[in-house]
């Protein structure tokens, strides 16, 4: 039992579990945020330009029991609703990835190392700076 329990505290404070608890904390708090951006800016926009109380509104009616509230319909616009919010959330997790990588420094290339002389280009050299000198 020690065992596992020292494998198992190895495993939860490894670096990429804390890292995907982190990104998991940051991912809700943005879920909230970009749904309070479709739901409470851009929907109200969209439904007013289509002239809509709310996407959610629109539907049809497939089985009429007579009273609202037994009543049997398609709520299709319900589904446009999470097809607008999926391409918005999509949308700004692009930017978001496009912004990091944008920031990420890009490493610098390593110079190249001079090539090793040839043992004839150094006997060339050495020929080269014994004429220099009895000149």
């Amino acid at each position: 039992m020690k065992k596992f329990l020292t494998e198992f505290k190895e495993f939860a404070l490894k670096g990429n579990v804390m890292d995907l608890a982190v990104g998991m904390m940051i991912g809700a708090a943005f879920g909230k945020i970009v749904s309070s951006l479709v739901n409470d800016i851009l929907m109200p926009l969209i439904a007013a330009i289509f002239r809509l109380e709310d996407f959610s509104a629109l539907k049809v009616l497939l089985v009429d029991k007579g009273a609202e509230d037994v009543n049997v319909y398609l709520n299709y616009g319900q589904f446009i609703q999470n097809i607008i919010d999926f391409l918005i959330v999509a949308l700004c997790i692009f930017f978001i990835v496009k912004a990091i990588n944008n920031l990420r420094k890009k490493p610098e290339p390593e110079p190249e190392p001079e090539p090793e002389k040839s043992d004839e280009v150094k006997a060339l050299e050495e020929i080269v700076a014994l004429l220099k000198e009895k000149k």
